[in-house]
């Protein structure tokens, strides 16, 4: 079960308690669910009851215990337990990774992306400033991958270098034919320094990775190629995808989504072949030892891949490119942890365990992709 699925499984057994007259309120139309926060358990947790508490006039707990009995024998879950002040907590019946993994294979660089539009109208104004420029560009294709219809406009006519260096476009500049001038409502703290310097790449990086309210670096540390460069480490991530594809194919084999699970024995061979690859990291500057073998498995990764819709969701709604770009390093540093046990070792044979890890590493790497494309940044193969 995907998130998305998931929530409209969450959605019905809202449904199903308000036809059966257990709640008196209006059923929402999204039930937000990702993975669970400190002190949570399961799959995935979502707050519906918390949302749902004060038009029913119940305590949070109460409609949580109503929902939980209407979600508990749900196709594809296999538990629910309430935590904190009335969380519900969903644990999947273990399909849940291999289907977030076909969907994301399926969508591709459109997973989290929403197909049909939302009606919702935004205008993006903002003043005659670099940084403000990106911002706005980048949030108006993250608006637009929900489902927003978008017009950006600036104070004053844009300077050329921000097209031609940074990939900047505007609607339109100037005053606008309007009954009451627009207010500026893309005003993050400007940049001091020129950031076409860096190239579009590094430059967009260094304006759209800050929030909004913190002074962005215009440095050439964006352009370093090691671990302490947070934008090396997402573009070597999707690297690294696109490499064990071509790795399993000179082996005679491809991916397949299926359980990522393998035997003890070789994510303990796993490990040690890591080592191994973190010398050969040590030429582009990713100079630090795995962890141990747990820190290996597909848990992490999943938990990255399941919770980029609502990152994405939430970058739209505070408008804040930040979270997104955040979210990139999260799951890069969730692949370079997993990229190891991948390949098989050895005189090893492709298991069906290999097949599913690729697939989950391929899923990942469209991840990596399509988030970088919607900060207008390029995700190369080769690094």
């Amino acid at each position: 079960m995907t998130p998305v699925e998931l929530s409209r499984t969450v959605l019905r057994a809202v449904r199903r308690a308000v036809d059966a007259g257990e709640l008196v309120a209006p059923v929402p139309e999204w039930a937000q669910v990702a993975p669970p926060g400190p002190g949570g358990r399961g799959d995935y947790a979502t707050n519906v009851a918390l949302q749902l508490a004060r038009p029913a006039g119940r305590p949070p707990q109460e409609v949580a215990r109503i929902l939980r009995s209407h979600l508990a024998d749900a196709e594809g879950v296999a538990g629910v337990d309430i935590t904190g002040p009335g969380f519900l907590n969903i644990t999947l019946d273990g399909s849940g990774a291999q289907a977030l993994v076909a969907e994301i294979l399926r969508r591709g660089a459109r997973y989290g992306v929403v197909d049909e539009p939302t009606g919702e109208l935004v205008q993006l104004h903002h003043p005659r400033e670099v940084r403000a420029a990106v911002t706005a560009h980048a949030v108006a294709r993250i608006l637009r991958s929900q489902g927003a219809l978008v017009r950006t406009s600036c104070e004053d006519e844009p300077d050329p270098a921000w097209a031609a260096v940074l990939g900047v476009s505007v609607d339109a500049h100037g005053t606008p034919a309007a009954p009451a001038p627009l207010k500026v409502n893309v005003r993050p703290v400007p940049a001091v320094q020129d950031p076409t310097l860096l190239g579009r790449d590094a430059a967009r990086w260094a304006l759209l990775h800050p929030a909004s309210h913190d002074r962005p670096r215009i440095t050439s540390d964006h352009l370093l190629q090691g671990e302490t460069n947070p934008l090396f480490r997402v573009r070597y991530a999707h690297a690294r995808t696109r490499a064990l594809s071509g790795n399993a194919a000179a082996l005679g084999f491809s991916s397949a989504v299926g359980d990522v699970q393998g035997n003890a024995t070789h994510l303990v061979d796993a490990h040690a072949h890591a080592r191994a690859l973190s010398r050969d990291a040590a030429a582009l500057g990713l100079t630090s030892a795995p962890g141990d073998v747990q820190d290996n498995d597909a848990t992490h990764l999943v938990d990255a891949l399941a919770a980029y819709p609502h990152a994405l969701a939430t970058a739209a709604r505070h408008r804040a490119p930040d979270r997104l770009a955040r979210h990139l390093v999260t799951t890069a540093d969730a692949v370079l942890g997993f990229q190891h046990t991948v390949l098989p070792l050895g005189d090893e044979k492709p298991s069906a365990a290999h097949r599913a890890r690729l697939a989950l590493a391929e899923a990942a790497g469209a991840v990596l992709a399509g988030g970088l494309s919607l900060l207008g940044i390029d995700a190369p193969e080769h690094l």
